[in-house]
Protein backbone atom coordinates (compact mmCIF):
# COMPACT_ATOMS: atom_id res chain seq x y z
CA UNK A 1 0.00 0.00 0.00
CA UNK A 2 1.53 3.41 -1.09
CA UNK A 3 1.31 6.18 1.61
CA UNK A 4 -1.70 8.60 0.74
CA UNK A 5 0.95 11.50 1.70
CA UNK A 6 4.35 11.18 1.44
CA UNK A 7 4.04 14.31 4.00
CA UNK A 8 3.73 12.04 6.58
CA UNK A 9 7.15 10.99 6.65
CA UNK A 10 8.24 14.93 7.60
CA UNK A 11 6.66 13.04 11.48
CA UNK A 12 9.28 10.79 11.68
CA UNK A 13 13.01 10.55 11.69
CA UNK A 14 14.14 8.77 8.50
CA UNK A 15 15.39 5.92 10.24
CA UNK A 16 11.74 5.24 11.41
CA UNK A 17 10.41 5.68 7.48
CA UNK A 18 10.81 2.15 7.07
CA UNK A 19 8.55 0.53 9.70
CA UNK A 20 6.33 3.52 8.64
CA UNK A 21 6.35 1.82 5.73
CA UNK A 22 5.35 -1.22 7.18
CA UNK A 23 2.81 -0.51 9.53
CA UNK A 24 1.19 1.14 6.60
CA UNK A 25 1.39 -2.12 4.67
CA UNK A 26 -0.18 -4.04 7.89
CA UNK A 27 -3.29 -1.07 7.82
CA UNK A 28 -4.10 -1.34 4.37
CA UNK A 29 -4.26 -5.23 4.62
CA UNK A 30 -6.96 -4.71 7.59
CA UNK A 31 -8.91 -2.56 5.36
CA UNK A 32 -9.17 -5.45 2.95
CA UNK A 33 -10.24 -7.53 5.89
CA UNK A 34 -7.00 -9.51 6.69
CA UNK A 35 -5.63 -9.78 9.98
CA UNK A 36 -1.51 -9.41 11.00
CA UNK A 37 0.03 -10.45 14.61
CA UNK A 38 3.33 -8.60 14.53
CA UNK A 39 6.50 -8.76 16.27
CA UNK A 40 7.14 -7.58 19.23
CA UNK A 41 7.62 -3.41 18.76
CA UNK A 42 9.27 -1.02 20.95
CA UNK A 43 7.60 1.72 22.94
CA UNK A 44 8.03 3.84 19.83
CA UNK A 45 6.85 1.40 17.33
CA UNK A 46 3.72 0.95 19.19
CA UNK A 47 3.51 4.70 19.23
CA UNK A 48 3.91 5.33 15.07
CA UNK A 49 1.22 2.31 14.46
CA UNK A 50 -1.04 3.50 17.01
CA UNK A 51 -0.76 6.56 15.38
CA UNK A 52 -1.40 5.60 11.79
CA UNK A 53 -4.16 3.28 13.20
CA UNK A 54 -6.41 5.89 14.76
CA UNK A 55 -6.75 7.78 11.34
CA UNK A 56 -8.33 4.71 9.54
CA UNK A 57 -11.84 3.88 11.56
CA UNK A 58 -12.17 0.65 9.91
CA UNK A 59 -9.33 -0.94 11.90
CA UNK A 60 -8.37 -1.08 15.08
CA UNK A 61 -5.25 -2.69 16.89
CA UNK A 62 -4.37 -4.33 20.08
CA UNK A 63 -1.28 -4.62 22.02
CA UNK A 64 -0.24 -7.41 23.99
CA UNK A 65 3.60 -8.32 25.71
CA UNK A 66 1.93 -10.91 28.70
CA UNK A 67 0.78 -8.10 31.30
CA UNK A 68 -0.21 -4.74 31.69
CA UNK A 69 2.90 -3.38 31.88
CA UNK A 70 5.00 -4.60 28.92
CA UNK A 71 7.31 -2.82 27.39
CA UNK A 72 7.56 -4.82 24.14
CA UNK A 73 4.35 -5.48 22.79
CA UNK A 74 3.07 -7.55 19.64
CA UNK A 75 0.54 -5.86 17.67
CA UNK A 76 -3.31 -7.39 16.15
CA UNK A 77 -3.58 -4.84 13.28
CA UNK A 78 -7.56 -6.36 11.87
CA UNK A 79 -10.43 -4.69 10.58
CA UNK A 80 -12.81 -2.82 13.01
CA UNK A 81 -15.69 -5.78 13.16
CA UNK A 82 -13.29 -8.27 14.10
CA UNK A 83 -13.11 -9.18 18.12
CA UNK A 84 -9.75 -8.85 19.14
CA UNK A 85 -9.79 -10.15 22.69
CA UNK A 86 -10.45 -13.42 21.69
CA UNK A 87 -7.31 -13.74 18.93
CA UNK A 88 -4.43 -15.33 19.81
CA UNK A 89 -1.09 -13.17 20.73
CA UNK A 90 1.14 -15.84 20.41
CA UNK A 91 2.64 -14.86 23.12
CA UNK A 92 4.80 -17.91 25.69
CA UNK A 93 7.30 -17.31 28.28
CA UNK A 94 10.30 -19.32 28.98
CA UNK A 95 10.70 -20.13 32.46
CA UNK A 96 15.00 -19.99 32.83
CA UNK A 97 16.24 -22.46 36.01
CA UNK A 98 19.23 -24.09 37.80
CA UNK A 99 20.68 -25.64 41.10
CA UNK A 100 23.66 -23.74 40.04
CA UNK A 101 23.71 -20.47 43.40
CA UNK A 102 25.42 -18.64 40.21
CA UNK A 103 22.18 -17.85 38.78
CA UNK A 104 21.06 -15.16 41.24
CA UNK A 105 24.00 -12.90 39.68
CA UNK A 106 22.43 -13.02 36.34
CA UNK A 107 21.24 -9.79 35.09
CA UNK A 108 18.90 -8.78 31.55
CA UNK A 109 22.13 -7.94 29.43
CA UNK A 110 23.35 -11.62 30.61
CA UNK A 111 20.49 -13.51 29.31
CA UNK A 112 19.85 -10.87 26.47
CA UNK A 113 23.11 -12.15 25.13
CA UNK A 114 22.76 -15.45 25.29
CA UNK A 115 19.50 -15.75 23.29
CA UNK A 116 20.98 -13.22 20.68
CA UNK A 117 24.25 -15.88 20.68
CA UNK A 118 22.15 -18.20 19.58
CA UNK A 119 20.80 -16.74 16.41
CA UNK A 120 17.52 -15.45 17.81
CA UNK A 121 16.40 -11.89 16.71
CA UNK A 122 15.54 -9.65 18.97
CA UNK A 123 11.95 -9.26 17.11
CA UNK A 124 11.32 -12.39 18.52
CA UNK A 125 12.05 -11.60 22.02
CA UNK A 126 9.52 -9.54 24.48
CA UNK A 127 10.40 -8.48 27.96
CA UNK A 128 13.40 -10.74 30.11
CA UNK A 129 12.80 -10.26 34.06
CA UNK A 130 15.14 -11.78 35.76
CA UNK A 131 14.98 -13.31 39.61
CA UNK A 132 17.54 -14.39 41.92
CA UNK A 133 16.08 -18.54 41.33
CA UNK A 134 16.43 -17.99 37.17
CA UNK A 135 14.12 -15.74 34.49
CA UNK A 136 11.15 -15.50 32.76
CA UNK A 137 11.69 -14.65 28.92
CA UNK A 138 8.85 -13.34 26.79
CA UNK A 139 8.76 -14.84 23.42
CA UNK A 140 7.19 -15.27 20.25
CA UNK A 141 5.15 -18.59 20.38
CA UNK A 142 6.67 -19.66 16.78
CA UNK A 143 9.65 -19.62 18.75
CA UNK A 144 9.24 -21.01 22.04
CA UNK A 145 10.31 -24.81 21.07
CA UNK A 146 13.57 -23.49 19.59
CA UNK A 147 14.49 -20.97 22.11
CA UNK A 148 13.67 -23.59 24.58
CA UNK A 149 15.86 -25.93 23.11
CA UNK A 150 18.75 -24.28 22.16
CA UNK A 151 19.54 -22.12 25.48
CA UNK A 152 21.39 -24.02 27.84
CA UNK A 153 23.88 -21.85 29.04
CA UNK A 154 23.81 -18.15 30.18
CA UNK A 155 27.20 -16.60 31.18
CA UNK A 156 29.09 -19.60 31.91
CA UNK A 157 25.90 -20.42 33.91
CA UNK A 158 24.06 -24.40 32.94
CA UNK A 159 20.21 -23.67 32.92
CA UNK A 160 17.43 -25.66 31.97
CA UNK A 161 13.78 -24.56 30.51
CA UNK A 162 10.50 -24.80 30.50
CA UNK A 163 7.55 -23.38 28.24
CA UNK A 164 4.92 -21.51 30.06
CA UNK A 165 1.45 -19.79 28.98
CA UNK A 166 1.58 -15.96 29.23
CA UNK A 167 -0.68 -16.32 31.69
CA UNK A 168 1.89 -17.78 34.35
CA UNK A 169 4.15 -15.35 33.32
CA UNK A 170 5.91 -13.73 36.69
CA UNK A 171 6.74 -10.35 36.11
CA UNK A 172 9.68 -8.71 38.53
CA UNK A 173 10.03 -4.53 38.90
CA UNK A 174 12.70 -3.28 36.78
CA UNK A 175 15.85 -2.50 38.91
CA UNK A 176 16.85 0.85 38.82
CA UNK A 177 20.51 1.91 40.01
CA UNK A 178 19.89 5.64 41.35
CA UNK A 179 22.67 8.41 41.02
CA UNK A 180 22.66 12.32 41.94
CA UNK A 181 24.11 14.26 39.44
CA UNK A 182 25.32 17.96 39.25
CA UNK A 183 25.43 19.29 35.92
CA UNK A 184 25.94 22.58 34.12
CA UNK A 185 22.74 21.93 31.88
CA UNK A 186 19.78 19.11 30.85
CA UNK A 187 21.20 18.55 27.89
CA UNK A 188 21.86 15.11 26.55
CA UNK A 189 25.38 15.35 26.23
CA UNK A 190 25.95 16.30 29.40
CA UNK A 191 23.99 14.01 31.34
CA UNK A 192 25.03 11.08 29.14
CA UNK A 193 28.93 11.70 29.47
CA UNK A 194 28.63 12.01 33.26
CA UNK A 195 26.02 8.90 33.38
CA UNK A 196 28.14 6.92 31.25
CA UNK A 197 31.65 8.31 32.55
CA UNK A 198 32.52 9.22 29.53
CA UNK A 199 34.31 12.72 28.25
CA UNK A 200 32.16 15.24 26.65
CA UNK A 201 33.88 14.45 23.25
CA UNK A 202 33.41 10.80 23.59
CA UNK A 203 29.86 10.92 24.40
CA UNK A 204 29.11 12.83 20.34
CA UNK A 205 30.51 10.07 18.71
CA UNK A 206 27.73 7.77 19.28
CA UNK A 207 25.32 10.32 19.63
CA UNK A 208 26.33 11.94 16.19
CA UNK A 209 26.02 8.11 14.93
CA UNK A 210 22.41 7.10 15.70
CA UNK A 211 23.44 5.25 18.59
CA UNK A 212 21.40 6.47 21.02
CA UNK A 213 17.39 6.96 21.40
CA UNK A 214 15.87 9.42 24.21
CA UNK A 215 12.17 7.61 24.55
CA UNK A 216 12.83 4.58 22.23
CA UNK A 217 12.98 7.41 19.55
CA UNK A 218 16.74 8.24 17.86
CA UNK A 219 18.41 11.05 18.81
CA UNK A 220 21.32 12.76 16.64
CA UNK A 221 21.14 16.42 18.44
CA UNK A 222 23.32 16.41 21.53
CA UNK A 223 22.11 20.00 22.64
CA UNK A 224 18.58 18.31 23.19
CA UNK A 225 17.52 19.17 26.80
CA UNK A 226 15.94 16.14 28.90
CA UNK A 227 13.14 15.94 31.00
CA UNK A 228 11.63 13.96 33.93
CA UNK A 229 10.35 10.86 32.89
CA UNK A 230 12.75 10.60 29.72
CA UNK A 231 14.45 7.23 29.12
CA UNK A 232 17.82 6.82 27.24
CA UNK A 233 20.04 4.01 25.61
CA UNK A 234 22.96 4.35 23.74
CA UNK A 235 24.35 1.05 22.64
CA UNK A 236 27.11 -0.72 24.03
CA UNK A 237 26.32 1.74 27.17
CA UNK A 238 22.94 0.52 28.53
CA UNK A 239 20.09 2.71 29.78
CA UNK A 240 19.23 5.38 31.94
CA UNK A 241 16.04 7.30 33.11
CA UNK A 242 15.59 11.13 34.16
CA UNK A 243 13.89 10.31 37.73
CA UNK A 244 13.36 14.07 38.51
CA UNK A 245 14.92 16.75 38.49
CA UNK A 246 15.59 18.64 42.17
CA UNK A 247 16.55 22.08 41.65
CA UNK A 248 19.53 24.34 41.00
CA UNK A 249 22.48 24.61 43.49
CA UNK A 250 23.94 27.71 44.24
CA UNK A 251 26.73 27.63 42.01
CA UNK A 252 23.60 27.51 38.86
CA UNK A 253 24.23 23.92 38.40
CA UNK A 254 20.99 21.31 37.93
CA UNK A 255 21.09 18.75 40.57
CA UNK A 256 19.17 15.63 39.34
CA UNK A 257 18.48 12.43 39.97
CA UNK A 258 19.18 9.48 37.72
CA UNK A 259 18.16 5.31 37.63
CA UNK A 260 20.44 3.73 35.61
CA UNK A 261 18.64 -0.04 34.22
CA UNK A 262 20.51 -2.77 35.90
Amino acid sequence: MELANDNIYVHFHPDEHRFVDQATEWIGRAEQHAVKLTDFLDPRQAFILNSLANAHPDVHVRFEGGHEGAERRRAIVAPDYRVLEDEDAGIRVIAVSSPDDSLAELDHGDYMGAILGLGMKRDKIGDIYPRPDGCHIVVAAESADYLSLQLSQVHRVHVRTEILTAERLQPTETRLEEQQLSVASLRLDGIASDVYRLSRAKVLVPIKAGRCKVNWKQEEDPSKPLKEGDVVSMKGFGRFTLLEVEGLSKKGRHRIRIGKYV
